[in-house]
């Protein structure tokens, strides 16, 4: 995605992180590394085969670094790059958004 040439910033953006997953997967991942288990617990509505789609997208754009280590059962670490902890403050702003939005469904 990122030789591809864009005119429009938002499409660009929204090619970067513009799933039902990928934020979640970003936000997840603003707390520090994260074992491949651990991360997808944090978004139990996720399926594995889109797990791994997701977190290969990312990869691909460079936001998030994947580290396998080689052992018996193989440990995979995903964090997040310096390009994807750019993203810190509009993910901490997504949050607040839908947090405001609960306040005022009670």
């Amino acid at each position: 995605m990122i030789n591809k040439k864009y005119e429009c910033s938002l499409h660009l953006t929204m090619d970067f992180v513009g799933s039902k997953w990928k934020p979640l997967v970003l936000f997840h991942l603003l707390e520090g590394k994260m074992r491949s288990g651990e991360l997808q617990r944090t978004i139990p509505e996720i399926s594995n085969k889109m797990f791994t789609q997701t977190v290969r997208e990312l990869e691909e754009c460079r936001l998030i670094k994947r580290t396998v280590y080689p052992e018996v059962p193989p440990r995979v670490d995903y964090e997040l790059t310096e390009l994807g902890y750019s993203l810190k403050g509009i993910l901490n702003l997504m949050d607040q958004w839908g947090k405001d939005l609960i306040e005022k469904q009670d």
